[in-house]
């Protein structure tokens, strides 16, 4: 409420947008029309900041596979297989046990994922480098499923990935060297 001799407070216009919120209106009303013309240079207002430079989307510079993504749907067993296992500390908590195992195949698709519990107890989670909380070893399996269920699908596979020796120890098993295909041993990637 204004007292008496008091100076009215002058009121902002409502109507004024900024330019760059008035250019996405009308570009959203643009594509919403599904109009068949061309937007022309015409069409976008001339902004008191210039003009910007037109950002290309990561899409239409050059469409890559992304290599996170599965190709395809196909979750059968191939003849090579992708392994990371994350640990967790057991002992005084320098000694590693397993605490994850994940399994994938030639196209990325999960054969196997679990969180495992340890023989030993664990006394550190490592949650920042493993993201193995203590909520996830509640319900885990127990490691000989684990680890069967693993020599059982890398049998006779070709078995890739990142310093593999750290997770066959972990997992106390042996693969032949020649089905092995370590990134952390591939030349092109020590450079």
């Amino acid at each position: 409420m204004v007292a008496a001799g008091e100076p009215m407070k002058n009121k902002p216009k409502q109507n004024q947008l900024n330019p760059n919120w008035v250019q996405l209106q009308q570009k959203l009303k643009l594509n919403s029309s599904k109009s068949s013309r061309t937007t022309k240079e015409e069409d976008t207002p001339k902004s008191i900041l210039g003009k910007r430079k037109e950002r290309l989307d990561d899409e239409s510079i050059d469409p890559q596979i992304d290599p996170l993504i599965p190709v395809n749907d196909d979750s059968s067993l191939t003849d090579a297989v992708a392994i990371d296992c994350e640990m967790v500390g057991v002992g005084q908590g320098n000694k590693s046990a397993l605490g994850r195992v994940t399994m994938v195949n030639k196209w990325g698709n999960v054969l196997y994922d679990e969180f495992v519990r340890p023989v030993e107890r664990v006394v550190d989670f490592r949650t920042k480098i493993s993201g193995i909380r203590p909520r996830d070893l509640k319900k885990a399996v127990d490691f000989w499923t684990a680890q069967k269920k693993v020599a059982e699908l890398m049998k006779g596979r070709i078995l890739v990935g990142h310093a593999l020796q750290n997770d066959l120890k972990a997992l106390l098993l042996s693969h032949p060297k020649k089905d092995i295909r370590d990134t952390s041993e591939y030349q092109p990637f020590l450079k």
